[in-house]
């Protein structure tokens, strides 16, 4: 009887023993594969990076030619016909394929924007979580006066004191009301860390503070900002779509980014051709709820209280 208590007891201590052996980064993919909101979220993601990096092989046409331009008149922009499966814009030229094109346009914008506030919020949340004291207060004030202003205000009055509106302009605008975020959360993490046990315990055995900082505090509190970095990416190209609506994104017609074709689109001829505007417009959405759902299923599957 015994025996036979064991040998069935025996898969549910291997599994048990698999279970407990598996890594939070190994159990955290293996939620995500189980989650259909995270599997949605990357497969609209990865369409999206492999559609951006592929684009000029992808587009049927070339989308600076003005196939159509003796056909546009200020009443009328040709629509879906033969050989254009969505029309064409002001200028004849196919609209298709410069959605395909703006794509990596958007990628690129959303992308630099992220990395650039990623890099100096981790720098600011670094100096403040690390030294403490007066470093800590003079550099968490200025991120509150930041976080003060609303972001899409600050990225507009940012943009404005630019002396002539280009791609760049939107990138650093972009990226510096990404810097509060990205500082807040890392100073947040490496608060935590500086009390825990095993940098206390570095700290008593005399081991350098550059040391404790870059080999256990700093690592150990990069999870969280590589998945908020995911989140704010998705926040990234709806700010920069938002600053080309207005107006101040690259004037360059030649261009296709899909912010820059929404404004043009709703602004000038949303009356004669509304697909100009609603075609660009559900990109920006999809793409952006696509960053949004990935980052969400990240965030709850490197969660240690989410672990079964």
């Amino acid at each position: 009887m015994n025996t036979l208590l064991n040998k069935r007891k025996e898969p549910i201590d291997k599994l048990a023993a698999a279970a407990a052996g598996r890594s939070l980064g190994a159990e955290a993919v293996r939620r995500m594969l189980r989650s259909p909101v995270a599997i949605t979220g990357a497969s609209i993601t990865l369409l999206f990076v492999l559609i951006a990096v592929f684009s000029p092989l992808l587009a049927p046409k070339d989308p600076n030619e003005q196939y159509l331009g003796s056909l546009v008149r200020p009443d009328f922009i040709p629509g879906s016909q033969p050989g254009f499966l969505f029309g064409a814009d002001d200028f004849g030229r196919d609209f298709l394929s410069r959605l395909i094109v703006g794509s990596q346009q958007t990628l690129l914008v959303g992308v630099l924007a992220t990395l650039i506030g990623l890099v100096i919020g981790m720098i600011i949340g670094g100096l403040a979580g690390a030294f403490g004291g007066w470093v800590d207060t003079v550099l968490m004030r200025l991120v509150d006066v930041m976080l003060s202003v609303p972001s899409l205000l600050l990225a507009i009055s940012i943009a404005a004191l630019f002396a002539k509106a280009s791609q760049w302009s939107v990138i650093i605008a972009v990226s510096i009301i990404c810097v509060p975020i990205f500082a807040r959360l890392l100073r947040g993490s490496m608060l935590v860390q500086r009390d825990s046990d095993h940098v206390l315990a570095a700290t008593s055995l005399g081991v350098k503070r550059t040391t404790i900082v870059f080999r256990h505090m700093l690592p150990n509190s990069l999870g969280p900002v590589i998945v908020q970095a995911t989140l704010t990416l998705a926040t990234s190209i709806l700010e920069a779509a938002a600053l080309s609506f207005l107006g101040l994104g690259d004037p360059d017609p030649s261009r296709a980014e899909w912010g820059l074709m929404l404004g043009k689109g709703a602004r000038q001829f949303l009356d004669i051709r509304p697909e100009l505007a609603y075609y660009p417009a559900i990109a920006i959405i999809v793409v952006a709820l696509g960053f949004t759902l990935l980052g969400e299923s990240l965030r709850e599957a490197l969660d240690p209280k989410n672990r079964r």
